[in-house]
């Protein structure tokens, strides 16, 4: 009987490595964030909180059609293991980003970081099928996102502690080049994959790769459904991130505990959605758990928008046992830790089933297709959402309209869902 997946080879490394990526990931966005809303005093801070987003997933728009050429035409641990690498060197510059107390650093590390990422994303998604059955996919995904979760709940606690310190910096380089090791270290354990198409040429032309991927992912219904599908996901998950803190700080009155302990019960939440996901697939795919998590993924953000829409700013910090006190922290807290559970019922079938459906020698480049769509609806919402509220436009107003369009993509996922 093969070992539970947490303790196989075939596994675990891949886990762990996606996990301490995640960490660092989050802890420097964490800290950035802090950085900006509580110490820097610069004007506009909303606006920088959600451009700290942008910056990080801009890379997955132009790297992502690399990233997916090497890992088919090489082996996939391997290339990895390389990335992971060089990752320790983007790790130096947040240190140095951190020291200095300097934004502008610290939004080039996190740009590093996301251009690692971007190269990476079609490795972490696109190997689960080598080394997994197709039973396997669902908890292997539900495992993934979950470690994704776990090391943005880890890397926010940590880095809004970073961020408060402010001198530590010995503590800030420990943990951020720390982390980047043991990456380093988990992804030498993947086992190898070979490779999927050794006669693939990479292009130099990212564009015209970039436009290939997504030609072929448009032709094939299925895949192209499982893509949109996910990139609204992504688009509704950094959007809520985005405007947590600000909610939190203005709306809420919280400080900086507290708009770390609302984060924290978004990310669980998540995690527990997706395991929830797994525990209803047993092994299957299944698309109607998709639709579910849509729906309840429409009505929360609805509900927050409706539950804060009108507040007046808070007129001083308050501690996050203050917050959870109040009716409206309370509520804020339920629609938050709702929301994020849709979004792992929303997530985990549909790219199970992209996945199962992508062909072995193209997988990774389906996978990084898919990831140019998700950062083409995550960059552009971020860009929508920045001017918006430059002119004005509240965050419960946000919320609002999160809600009443995931309603509509609820009806489109109802009327052309594939079968699995």
């Amino acid at each position: 009987m093969p070992p539970p997946l947490m303790l196989s080879r075939r596994f675990a490394p891949l886990f762990w490595c996606q996990f301490f990526a995640a960490f660092n990931d989050n802890f420097l966005k964490t800290s950035l964030v802090f950085l900006i809303l509580f110490r820097s005093g610069a004007a506009g801070a909303e606006a920088l909180v959600t451009l700290a987003s942008a910056v990080f997933i801009a890379p997955y728009f132009f790297l992502s059609a690399l990233g997916g050429e090497l890992a088919d035409r090489h082996d996939k641990a391997r290339v990895a293991q390389w990335l992971k690498f060089l990752e320790m060197f983007v790790a130096a510059l947040a240190v140095l980003g951190f020291a200095r107390q300097s934004v502008s650093i610290l939004f080039g590390a996190l740009a590093g970081f996301g251009m690692i990422g971007a190269l990476f994303g079609p490795i972490k998604y696109g190997i689960l099928p080598d080394h997994l059955a197709r039973a396997e996919l669902p908890a292997g995904n539900a495992l993934v996102e979950g470690a994704t979760f776990v090391a943005i709940l880890t890397g926010t606690l940590v880095g809004g502690l970073a961020a408060r310190g402010g001198d530590s910096v010995a503590a800030f380089a420990a943990l951020v080049i720390g982390f980047a090791f043991l990456c380093w270290a988990a992804s030498l354990l993947i086992p190898p994959t070979g490779e999927g198409a050794p006669q693939l040429r990479i292009s130099v032309n990212i564009a015209a790769s970039t436009l290939g991927m997504i030609r072929h992912l448009r032709a094939d219904a299925r895949l192209w459904w499982g893509a949109m599908v996910t990139s609204w996901f992504w688009l509704v998950g950094i959007v809520v991130l985005s405007l947590l803190p600000p909610l939190i700080k203005i709306l809420i009155g919280g400080n900086e505990d507290a708009v770390t302990a609302y984060l924290a019960l978004f990310s669980i939440a998540v995690g527990a959605g997706s395991g929830l996901a797994a525990a209803i697939a047993r092994g299957r795919i299944v698309l109607k758990t998709t639709l579910a998590g849509a729906v309840l993924l429409g009505a929360f953000a609805l509900d927050l928008g409706i539950a804060t829409y009108g507040a007046a700013p808070a007129l001083a910090p308050q501690t996050p046992a203050a917050v959870f006190s109040s009716a409206l922290g309370i509520r804020v807290a339920f629609d938050l830790a709702g929301l994020a559970v849709a979004g792992g019922l929303f997530i985990v079938p549909a790219f199970a089933a992209v996945q199962a459906w992508a062909g072995a020698d193209y997988r990774a480049r389906t996978v990084a297709a898919v990831n140019v769509l998700n950062a083409a609806f995550m960059n552009g919402a971020t860009v929508v959402v920045a001017i918006l509220q430059k002119y004005g436009v509240t965050v419960p107003a946000l919320f609002l309209m999160i809600g009443a369009a995931t309603f509509l993509v609820a009806l489109a996922i109802w009327r052309t869902m594939p079968k699995a």
